[in-house]
């Protein structure tokens, strides 16, 4: 009797689910081993659905645009408009984020089936139940026009603390083209690097604050020289990259820059660090009146922009609010680094009643940090009304703002604090009017009910 041939063991079957080549769409085989569709499926579900983990876990807290700007009236006195256009510029931002590492993750893998369409009319079909299939959003960076001592700096800093995001301030004087002296472009990353203790991903989420920006115009055809423009339009140049979205070499800390052949560098994304960008722009105004067409009586008939004469020539800082892109060009800027920052915000210049609120309503006001300071000695420090509207008045007569406030008080308490660690039985020091101006010491009051003490 012959052997009996078993013709089981020749078909195809899927290594996991054990069904032949018959009872599938699609097997797909290898050696020594076979996958059928609905187990590829299946695998890309579960891959699918540990990558939304990871996003969810991953993703920032986003608050929103109300939340965002209830945060910075707490820090920030004035501003009203710069902080409103900040919020939701910041919202965008980090939601674009949050989108995008979804978008990573994917839709979970749906398996084939026999009466699917084709691939081609099947992606066709995915992008009509949804319109916005395969749109990427652009990133937006912030130019901020102001003054000195409006806040510029100080805006940055509290949008980084109410994201809870990695923080860094860098000086646009600094910066130079690479393989000239002083720092490249890349020591912007760099530094952003070390603020988030090296973690990469995190960095890469990050907030950068490029002051002085306006220094970095390029120089007047009038100007020119033989040498080259390393710090101004060179610089522009080499920002580019990073402002739009490029992955960066950027040296490890203690590895010097890239000018250094033998360093150790780590790869940066910049597609998700927001770049805010401040300066004063000393002189904007008047290409900005001269494109209008501001006379000193007014506006001229044509400009067509709305508002009294009166009322848009009495400051500068109002002809900034009709900035545009070709004002910026003739300033000195480039048009493609003028496009990369397509969200631009004006600041105010502060006046006295806002600079004595600074004085005394945020969270981290000065009044409060110089009172912290003499509570450690067991001293209780106050301001009457009058010395805080003295200082406030000091400042604007200065044309400092908000920077040349702690100044003022340093020199009004610099002789009481040079002293009163070696004095004893003092409870309270009161500043008014005249010691601000110069012409008294701050009261010294003991620690128990009675004489004033004499200086």
């Amino acid at each position: 009797m012959g052997d009996v041939v078993s013709y089981k063991n020749s078909v195809p079957r899927c290594s996991f689910c054990g069904k032949t080549e018959r009872q599938v769409h699609k097997l797909v085989t290898g050696q020594g081993a076979a996958i059928c569709d609905a187990c590829i499926a299946l695998c890309a579900d579960m891959i699918s659905d540990e990558h939304e983990a990871d996003v969810d876990f991953n993703a920032l807290k986003l608050p929103k645009p109300s939340e965002i700007d209830a945060f910075l009236n707490r820090y920030v006195i004035g501003q009203p408009q710069a902080k409103r256009t900040l919020s939701v510029a910041v919202y965008n931002h980090y939601k674009r984020v949050n989108m995008q590492a979804v978008d990573y993750a994917g839709p979970p893998a749906q398996s084939f089936s026999p009466d699917q369409p084709a691939d081609g009319k099947r992606s066709t079909a995915t992008r009509a139940s949804n319109p916005y299939a395969g749109v990427e959003v652009a990133k937006s960076n912030i130019l901020l026009l102001g003054p000195t001592g409006v806040g510029k700096t100080y805006l940055a800093q509290t949008l980084a603390k109410v994201m809870n995001v990695p923080f860094v301030i860098v000086d646009a004087t600094t910066l130079t083209e690479a393989g000239y002296i002083g720092d490249d472009v890349e020591s912007v990353l760099q530094r952003l690097l070390e603020a988030a203790d090296g973690d990469v991903a995190r960095a890469e989420r990050g907030i950068v604050y490029i002051d002085e920006i306006d220094k970095i115009a390029r120089k007047s055809c009038e100007n020119n020289s033989l040498t080259r423009d390393v710090s101004g339009e060179g610089v522009q140049q080499a920002l580019l990259k990073i402002l739009e979205g490029s992955v960066a070499s950027v040296p490890l800390a203690g590895e010097g820059t890239r000018k250094h052949r033998e360093q150790q560098t780590v790869k940066v994304d910049t597609r998700d660090i927001l770049f805010i960008c401040g300066g004063a722009f000393v002189g904007l105004d008047g290409i900005v009146a001269e494109r209008l067409g501001v006379r000193h009586s007014g506006f001229k008939a044509a400009s067509g922009v709305a508002g009294s004469s009166d009322e848009m020539t009495v400051k500068g800082q109002r002809l900034l609010r009709h900035v545009a892109a070709d004002d910026l060009e003739k300033f000195g800027l480039l048009p493609e680094f003028i496009g990369r920052l397509p969200v631009v915000s004006v600041l105010d210049e502060l006046t006295c009643d806002d600079l004595a609120d600074i004085l005394t309503k945020p969270v981290n006001a000065l009044t409060k940090q110089y009172g912290k300071l003499f509570a450690v000695d067991g001293v209780t420090l106050s301001f009457t009304d009058g010395a805080i509207e003295a200082i406030a008045k000091t400042a604007d007569a200065n044309g400092t703002g908000a920077r040349g406030l702690r100044s003022i008080i340093e020199h009004t308490l610099e002789d009481t604090m040079f002293r009163l660690p070696e004095m004893n039985g003092i409870g309270e020091v009161i500043v008014d009017a005249d010691a601000v101006n110069g012409q008294g010491m701050p009261k010294l009051l003991p620690k128990t009910k009675g004489r004033l003490l004499l200086k």
